[in-house]
């Protein structure tokens, strides 16, 4: 075969794939040019065309054999690492009334997706409520059965919507289709703004963040600050948006929201600098030993939430998506034995249920 042969093949296959990126996957997202690109690249986090984390951090621990064990792992059939029935959930409740700034309560749906009320605002962060976390209906990981299965019809009115990073878990194409015309404004790091503009939010609705930057929504105040982990939905766009953790606050309520993260110094950073936070809500699942730089262990979500000088801690990233080869209930167990010598408070609502400040946590062992 001449030269012109594999050349050829390699285009045509460029084009098919560039086509299916732009007409028929619109799932996978957008690609940010223009001012948005020159406000990325300004960033003093991103080098070389791409962002970077805040401490030297390796995607996968492991390499060659090792890794390939974990793999084969992932796909043995493990009857722990799913529900064996339906996850009781309880429907969605808020307050029926704008509260004073006092004001804090937050319900947990599942994995990341949480509704904040914070003072007189509400905020719904991560919403994914599509049944994989793919960019395709038949393949990727497909979320547990619930008794009640919330869709984002069920979801109040709230002031914003607040995105941690563009991975299929946490960033949902269908989710922001159903959502855009109701939500008045898409809060999300650097970069990830292109996809939401792809999928029809217009641009005056989306503010992206750099870390250390802030915004308001109504009475509070909604600050990006860093974490450790990685971005992409294609194997060539990983770190080509920003990812971000966030401090909220009123004048006189304080939350923390950091869904995937590896353990790093910068929490206490954190902690000094925006807390002490009335509660954190803080990723404990989908860890392995094949990503250790980039997900929490249960021990060190406890860890992070002392760093960041919590007085509660909702664990979170669980219960939703088999993401990882440890047992569905283990995250959320091992944050509780880790916590209890230390003192720590944990809630463990059932999903659904509200966590209201200056209340009793729900501590009861539902699952």
């Amino acid at each position: 075969m001449s030269f012109a042969g594999p050349f050829f093949i390699a285009l045509v296959a460029s084009v098919a794939v560039a086509f299916l990126s732009r007409h028929l996957l619109p799932q996978l997202g957008g690609r940010a040019t223009g001012k948005r690109l020159t406000r990325m690249q300004a960033s003093p986090h991103w080098r070389s065309g791409r962002f970077r984390n805040p401490i030297p951090t390796r995607q996968q621990t492991q390499h060659g054999l090792a890794l390939l064990s974990t793999i084969a792992d992932f796909f043995k059939s493990a009857p722990d690492r799913a529900p064996a029935s339906p996850i009781p959930n309880m429907p969605i409740q808020v307050a029926r009334a704008r509260a004073g700034s006092d004001h804090l309560a937050v319900t947990w749906l599942g994995h990341s997706i949480l509704l904040i009320e914070i003072g007189q605002t509400r905020i719904l962060t991560d919403p994914m409520f599509s049944r994989r976390a793919s960019p395709l209906s038949f393949l990727g990981p497909e979320a547990f059965p619930y008794e009640r299965p919330f869709t984002a019809a069920d979801m109040p009115e709230v002031d914003a919507v607040l995105l941690s990073h563009d991975h299929y878990d946490h960033l949902d194409y269908s989710t922001v289709r159903e959502l855009r015309e109701r939500v008045p404004l898409f809060i999300a790091p650097l970069g990830v703004g292109a996809h939401l503009v792809r999928w029809g939010v217009p641009g005056p609705r989306i503010i992206e963040l750099d870390w250390d930057e802030e915004t308001r929504v109504g009475d509070v105040a909604v600050s990006a600050t860093p974490a450790r982990h990685f971005s992409g939905r294609r194997t060539t766009d990983r770190m080509r948006t920003l990812f971000a953790a966030y401090a909220i606050a009123s004048s006189a309520r304080r939350t923390f929201y950091c869904s995937d993260s590896g353990y790093f110094p910068g929490f206490a950073r954190i902690g000094e600098r925006h807390g002490p936070f009335d509660l954190t809500l803080l990723g404990c699942g989908g860890y392995s030993v094949a990503w250790t730089d980039v997900h929490m262990t249960p021990e060190e979500t406890v860890r992070a939430h002392l760093d960041l000088r919590g007085e509660a801690l909702l664990p979170i990233h669980w219960a939703k998506f088999n993401l990882s080869v440890h047992p569905w209930t283990e995250p959320v167990e091992r944050v509780l034995a880790a916590a209890a010598p230390l003192h720590v408070r944990v809630a463990t609502p059932r999903p659904g249920e509200r966590v209201v400040h200056g209340v009793d946590l729900p501590q009861q062992r539902w699952w």
